[in-house]
């Protein structure tokens, strides 16, 4: 059955029945041995990668208020906000470091479940393990890996969460980190299906924030890994959540998803098959459905062409990704999240710059008046011959002010397990990352990424905590 067929099925009540607990059963029975090498070594460079985007967020929009905010109500704590090394209760750290790891929309993300994991998983992981203050690498591995798996699954399942007006990365986010946060608790099944149900209770994050362009976007996945903790640890005491969170008539798939999931994906293989190997690292610190815009901007721009010589230009996209990406560019709302998350901004600055980065998503570049000109030019428009939830495919067309055309299309994203990142590139990020977040050299960077990528030989995790690069307060 493909994805849309699934839309029209009827959602089979008795096939879901306990699927809850089925879920939480085969993580709880899952051990590091079970973990194949070539998985392990992806979890690292998850913690890799989003331990740098965190560095690289110190300045982003938002962020210093929010530390200030919780350093306002806090003095101390069991851990840490990484930006500052803060002292904090284990919810506002996990909040802090969550927010951070997003802020920049530079994080991992599974293409097809239109999940970014590890702004959500790894902030709830840190702050529980130092908590904890005895976790080593081994376990915190496992338990990444766990939350990872899981996030990917339920982004599978529930394949038209973003269509739906959910933040998919929140939503199915808070739900498999308190799971993960479980397992490092090493709590036992039932008090793992509790953490889930007090999680699904404490789940939210509606994508009226990315229709919107508010930074409430970015700071969302904070939240779930505030909540995530939370949910954990008070199942740990005793305070449980619902019995069915996923296939309960008020649950997930229900509630939220409206009956469009397809269950099979959630369960089928687990522990065999793994989906953590489909996860992608952004070349690009943007919305995801920018990115195959983004490189037919770049091939034009290699080819030579003159965005002044450019009378206009159509780009056509999946149904889903022309609805969060597609608006006209409103230079005028000076809004980061808004160039973001937006197609005709992405595609005019790759074609004018031959490049996307960090800066492209800064104040002042986002209402260069030459740029906002070129974009005024781009129409996007919606492809109906187009798979109406794939992310991966864009197609362009430029019409000179000579009267002639170009075509370019594309299907593949770069970062993606179709077209991986080298391993070197992805530490090259990351010491990129921190060198602009934080000042740090590229000797203090690799220190931190040798203790990441031999993660399973740290008696402590709080020691990469440590380790990470300090840099005085958060800076404006």
């Amino acid at each position: 059955m493909s994805t849309v067929e699934a839309k029209t099925t009827a959602l089979d009540a008795a096939a879901i029945e306990g699927l809850s607990r089925k879920l939480v059963e085969a993580a709880v029975v899952l051990r590091y041995e079970d973990l194949p090498d070539d998985v392990i070594r992806n979890v690292k460079l998850l913690v890799l990668d989003t331990l740098g985007v965190i560095g690289a967020a110190r300045s982003a929009p938002g962020i210093q208020t929010l530390h200030e905010r919780l350093q306002r109500w806090e003095k101390t704590g069991t851990a840490t906000a990484l930006l500052g090394k803060l002292r904090m209760c284990p919810p506002s750290a996990a909040l802090a470091n969550g927010a951070a790891a997003h802020a920049l929309d530079f994080d991992d993300i599974h293409d097809e479940a239109r999940v970014h994991t590890s702004a959500v998983l790894l902030p709830a992981l840190l702050a529980t393990a130092e908590d904890l203050g005895s976790v080593n690498g081994r376990d915190f591995i496992l338990a990444m890996a766990v939350g990872a798996e899981i996030n990917a699954r339920l982004g599978l399942a529930c394949f038209n969460c973003l269509d739906h007006g959910w933040h998919p990365t929140m939503l199915f986010g808070v739900l498999s980190s308190a799971v993960a946060a479980a397992r490092l608790l090493k709590l036992d099944i039932e008090t793992t299906l509790g953490a889930l149900g007090f999680a699904h209770h404490l789940a939210s994050g509606s994508s009226q924030s990315i229709l919107d362009g508010a930074l409430t976007k970015r700071l969302g996945p904070g939240f779930a890994a505030r909540s995530a903790v939370m949910a954990a640890y008070l199942a740990m005491d005793g305070l449980r959540g619902p019995q069915r969170p996923l296939e309960g008539r008020s649950g997930l798939f229900l509630l939220q998803e409206r009956g469009e999931v397809i269950p099979s994906r959630l369960l089928d293989g687990f522990g065999q098959h793994w989906e953590i190997m489909r996860y992608g690292f952004k070349a690009f610190p943007c919305c995801r459905c920018c990115h195959s815009t983004i490189d037919l901007g770049l091939q034009f721009h290699r080819r030579g062409v003159d965005p002044a010589r450019v009378e206009k230009a159509t780009i056509w996209q999946p149904a889903v990704n022309f609805r969060t990406v597609g608006v006209p560019y409103e230079a005028n709302r000076d809004s980061v999240v808004h160039a973001q998350f937006n197609a005709a901004y992405c595609f005019a600055r790759a074609l004018h710059d031959g490049k996307v980065d960090l800066r492209t998503f800064q104040r002042p570049q986002i209402t260069d008046p030459v740029i906002a000109a070129t974009a005024g030019r781009i129409e996007v428009v919606m492809d109906p011959a187009m798979d109406p939830i794939a992310m991966g495919p864009a197609r362009a067309e430029l019409t000179l002010r000579s009267g002639a055309t170009q075509t370019l299309e594309s299907a593949v994203l770069l970062g993606g397990p179709d077209s991986p990142l080298p391993e070197h590139m992805l530490i090259d990020k990351f010491r990129s990352c921190l060198s602009i977040g934080l000042a740090t050299g590229a000797r203090d960077a690799d220190v931190l990424a040798r203790r990441v990528l031999s993660l399973e030989g740290e008696a402590n995790v709080a020691a990469i905590v440590a380790a990470f690069p300090e840099a005085g307060p958060v800076a404006a």
